[in-house]
C-alpha cells in the first residue's frame, strides 16, 4: 500500500507531457480512488480520455491555474495535487514574460491558496523552468509550508 493509494489526486497540467505519465503511472500502480485532469486545453484532454478509455476513476476539468475559483472547484474533496501547470518553452516565456509571470507564479500562488482554502492535505509541485520566475514561485511554496 502506498501513500496515492485510495486517494484523491487531482493533477495540474495533466494533459502535458509530464502530467500524462504521471497519471498513467498512478492508474497502473498506486490504486488511487479518484484522479482528477485539471488542464486547459480540451483537444488534449479528448486525445488522453480517448488513450485512457472510461476508467471510471478518472474526471476531466478544464480550467486555468489563473483562476482560482475554478482551481476551488476542482480541488474540492481532493486530498493530493500535483502541481505540474506551467509555461516551459524558454523562447515563449521570454517573448511573453508577463503571460509567463501570470501562469507560473500567480499560478502557483493560486494553487497554495486554493489547497489551504480547500483543506487539501498534501502539494507537490514541479519546478522545470529556469529564469526569475522559478525562485520567485520556490518562495511561494516555502512561505505556504509555514502556515
Amino acid at each position: 500500500m502506498t501513500y496515492l493509494a485510495d486517494k484523491s489526486v487531482l493533477v495540474t497540467g495533466g494533459t502535458g507531457s509530464f502530467g500524462k505519465a504521471f497519471i498513467r503511472r498512478l492508474l497502473a500502480d498506486f490504486e488511487p480512488r479518484r484522479v482528477v485532469v485539471f488542464s486547459r486545453d480540451e483537444l488534449k484532454q479528448y486525445e488522453l480520455r480517448q488513450e485512457l478509455g472510461d476508467d471510471p476513476r478518472l474526471r476531466w476539468f478544464i480550467g486555468d491555474v489563473r483562476d482560482r475559483a475554478r482551481l476551488e472547484q476542482a480541488f474540492n474533496g481532493v486530498e493530493v495535487v500535483v502541481h505540474a501547470a506551467a509555461m516551459k518553452q524558454v523562447d515563449t516565456a521570454e517573448y511573453n514574460p508577463f503571460e509567463c509571470i501570470a501562469t507560473n507564479v500567480l499560478g502557483a500562488e493560486n494553487v497554495i491558496n486554493a489547497a489551504i482554502s480547500c483543506g487539501v492535505d498534501r502539494v507537490i509541485a514541479l519546478s522545470r523552468v529556469g529564469g526569475a520566475a522559478v525562485p520567485s514561485a520556490r518562495r511561494y511554496w516555502q512561505a505556504a509550508d509555514h502556515r
